[in-house]
């Protein structure tokens, strides 16, 4: 449960205009789309998926890091980290098993399947969108399970976009013609307060001993 008692003491330490903004763009943020990106092995593709996610308001990002660990690189999110919630597997089964949970349907993007063009894929229900690496692409797991394909067009020689460049095609694409639909693509109220929660805190620095400091006046 959201503490919003919490929250209406906290945001007397930020402006005014940083709590609009939290407002407006959570009014953006949506779960009804997310990514999930496999073994990515230049951090700065992995990286650069995730600022995507924040500038087009897919609020989760899944990194399955089987083979290469770790793959964020901070410089290159800019900070997007901070705003959208990257959860992190070690295997690329448990990674589907939680989104199938979720209620998402496991979406593989590839150039080698004309499945669905990007302009004809429909959003009606949830879609976890999963990018594979640099040079392989997804593995055979993820394609065996997978319960759609999509596919970018394109007319030239080459027959595959860098990882980071395909995220930002996509997900531009599918989250404008998620807010022209009637889908209920939005947060929900408490986990429009929950994240409103949390960027307050992030905003705010000595967090740790203003917490403490509520905690001790609260008790």
């Amino acid at each position: 449960m959201i503490d919003e008692q919490l929250l209406t003491f906290l945001e007397e330490i930020i402006t005014p205009e940083r709590k609009e903004r939290f407002i407006k763009i959570l009014a953006q943020r949506t779960k009804h789309i997310t990514v999930a990106v496999e073994d990515v092995f230049q951090a700065h593709n992995a990286s650069a998926v995730v600022r995507s996610c924040e500038v087009f308001g897919v609020q989760e990002a899944h990194l399955i890091e089987r083979r290469f660990g770790e793959t964020l690189d901070k410089n290159i999110a800019m900070g997007a980290q901070q705003w959208v919630d990257v959860h992190r597997y070690s295997t690329t089964e448990d990674c589907i098993k939680t989104l199938r949970e979720k209620g998402y349907k496991i979406i593989a993007t590839t150039p080698h399947n004309d499945s669905c063009l990007l302009d004809d894929f429909k959003i009606d229900d949830k879609v976890a969108l999963f990018f594979g690496t640099e040079k392989d692409g997804l593995s055979d797991e993820v394609i065996k399970q997978a319960d759609g394909y999509l596919k970018i067009p394109m007319i030239g020689f080459t027959e595959s976009l860098n990882i980071s460049v395909s995220a930002a095609i996509i997900l531009q694409a599918l989250t404008t013609k998620l807010k022209k639909s009637d889908i209920a693509w939005e947060l929900t109220a408490d986990e429009k307060l929950e994240k409103q929660l949390d960027w307050t805190k992030k905003s705010i620095q000595s967090i740790d001993a203003i917490l403490k400091r509520y905690a001790d006046e609260n008790k």
